[in-house]
């Protein structure tokens, strides 16, 4: 269970660092960009947009709204981008 854990925060980690050079990149695509910076905002915002005393909605927010936000942006950015930023966070 740890493993699985602490393999998962690894695995995080990393994907993170990809996305920061996906941000950087001169030719990701402002709409994608647009989405990645909207996930980080949301993530950071001192608020939920839905309060957490709903039920059910109030807990999943954060659940669902940040990967659909990735997902997107993710749709708009070309692969070829994405593997350059997967191969240089490998090398360093």
């Amino acid at each position: 269970m740890f493993g699985k854990l602490k393999s998962l925060g690894i695995q995080l980690k990393h994907e993170f660092a990809v996305y920061r050079l996906v941000l950087k990149h001169p030719h990701t695509p402002w709409v994608a960009k647009l989405f990645l910076g909207l996930a980080v905002g949301y993530l950071l915002l001192p608020f939920d947009l839905i309060p957490d005393f709903i039920p059910i909605l109030g807990q999943l927010d954060d659940v669902v709204i940040i990967p659909v936000l990735l997902y997107l942006a993710l749709l708009f950015i070309p692969k070829w981008i994405i593997q350059s930023c997967r191969e240089q966070v490998k090398a360093h």
